[in-house]
Formats: C-alpha cells, sequence, structure tokens
C-alpha cells in the first residue's frame, strides 16, 4: 500500500484484514454500533483496550506494551506483511490511531478508508450485522519505533527549535475550555492546526497537494512534531503530514501527560 488512504471502491474486504475503531472522544469504543452494521469481514478494534495502555502519568491514551498490541492485533487477524484497512464512522481519528499504532510496531501495508463507512455506504456497498470472527490467522510481530516520536521534554525543545503542532480545536488551545483535563492552554510555542483542516466538507482528507501547500506554510520546513490531548487526534494530523510528503513525531503522552507535571509551563491565547 504506497498511499495512508484507500477509496470505498477499491477496498476488497475478502482480500485484506479491515478493523473497525469506532470510538468516540467522550463516550469510547462503540461495540454496540459495530454490532448494528460494519463492513463485511471487519473486525472490532476496542481503542481503549487495544491501541492504548491504561491511562496514569503518561497521559489518558498512553501507547500500549508492544506484547500487549500484538496479542490484539493477532487476535484481530493481523498478519505479518499482508495489507490491513482501518477505518471509523466520522472523521477518521480514531481509525488513524490504529494506523498510527501498526505503522509504529513496524506493520507498512496499513491504509485508513477515506471517508470511513459513510464512503463505504455511499459507494452502495453492503454491510454485516453480529460480530466477526478473523478471517485470517494474525501472526503478526510487533517492533516498536519505526515512527518518530517525542516526550515531553523533547516536545518543549520543538517547539522552540521547530515546529510543534496542537491539533485540539482552537478553543482548547487558547485555554477557554478544556473538557477531559485538569488544565487549559497548549504548550508554549506550539501552533494551532486543528484536525478537521485536514478535512473537506464531506470528512473525506484534502489532495496531497492541498495539503502540502497548507501545512508546508505552516512548518516552513522545519522539523516536525504532534500533540493533542492524548495522542488520537494528532494520530490524525500525522497522516496528513505524511499524505503531504512531510515526516512528522507524535507526542503520545500529549496534552494530558503534560499537565501532569505542575512544574511545566502552560501557555494561553491565540499566540504560540
Amino acid at each position: 500500500m504506497a498511499s495512508p488512504l484507500i477509496s470505498a471502491e477499491d477496498l476488497d474486504p475478502d482480500t485484506v484484514t479491515v478493523l473497525d475503531v469506532r470510538w468516540q472522544l467522550t463516550t469510547g469504543s462503540q461495540p454496540d454500533l459495530y454490532a448494528a452494521g460494519h463492513i463485511p469481514g471487519a473486525v472490532f478494534v476496542d481503542l481503549d483496550r487495544d491501541l492504548s495502555a491504561p491511562p496514569g502519568p503518561e497521559g489518558r491514551h498512553p501507547l500500549p506494551r508492544a506484547e500487549d498490541f500484538q496479542d490484539a492485533m493477532r487476535a484481530s487477524g493481523v498478519r505479518d506483511g499482508a495489507p490491513v484497512v482501518v477505518y471509523d464512522d466520522a472523521n477518521g481519528l480514531p481509525a488513524a490511531r490504529a494506523w498510527w499504532l501498526l505503522r509504529y510496531f513496524g506493520h507498512e501495508p496499513v491504509a485508513l478508508l477515506d471517508g470511513g463507512l459513510g464512503a463505504w455506504l455511499a459507494a452502495g456497498r453492503p454491510l454485516a450485522d453480529g460480530d466477526e470472527t478473523p478471517q485470517f490467522e494474525g501472526d503478526f510481530t510487533a517492533t516498536p519505533g519505526a515512527m518518530p516520536v517525542l516526550d515531553g521534554e523533547a516536545a518543549a525543545r520543538l517547539a522552540g527549535t521547530g515546529t510543534l503542532i496542537d491539533a485540539r480545536a482552537p478553543e482548547r488551545y487558547r485555554g477557554e475550555t478544556e473538557p477531559m483535563d485538569p488544565v487549559a492552554g497548549h504548550i508554549p510555542g506550539a501552533r494551532n492546526w486543528p484536525m478537521d483542516r485536514n478535512l473537506d466538507p464531506q470528512g473525506r482528507f484534502l489532495p496531497a497537494d492541498e495539503l502540502a501547500e497548507a501545512l508546508r506554510g505552516l512548518t516552513g520546513g522545519a522539523e516536525v512534531g504532534a500533540y493533542c490531548g492524548s495522542g488520537i487526534t494528532a494520530s490524525h494530523t500525522i497522516l496528513a503530514m505524511e499524505l503531504a510528503g512531510i515526516e512528522a513525531a507524535l507526542y503520545p503522552g500529549s496534552w494530558s501527560e503534560w499537565v501532569a507535571d505542575p512544574h511545566r509551563p502552560v501557555a494561553t491565547g491565540v499566540d504560540p
């Protein structure tokens, strides 16, 4: 898979492992929606259980241990070297977390269904209901480190020497509201690029050339990193950066880890 995206028209669920990653920030994973209707052959993946370690000092959605992620992906039918497609029913946000984690743990052939379940239905493709047994026997081997990451110290340094992108909504960046974490604001020096700027009005990623023009204007060719509330939304921005031909590192702990240390500085307002 040369592109991190695949269209509904090009997806053949009989030949790839399909992972359904439906999840919402306020309600969590949504297996009930999966059971009510999903792409035939798709296996449900629980973002909170399978794509994250338990919350703690490293944030609300820390990276899972390699052995835990490996077990979850094998149970879902992921095979070394075999293509995987991930999707959700919204804007690609939770599916991008699965995309990034598979890439981080060394699985190159993975793509996100552009437009998600809505695009699948718009293309006239069928749904299945109930639960699914993986059609393939998983043998995935998780080897961490294939995608760049930042810790808090590196994120703070990058905010001064390169470009650190805050992928949250503008009001959270400005510190006007914070629905999830105990402190509002942003990492000093970070620039706000809300995740929805990666998408067109139909919820599909903008063309690569448009993303490249916008994001290169934002980053100026400097080293790039991204964070959000807990490392989920920023994965979507990392994918957009890849479409634009820009390598970007993820700060997995993100704001929820940053504010766990009361000695770390906090900025508010519209300026970095």
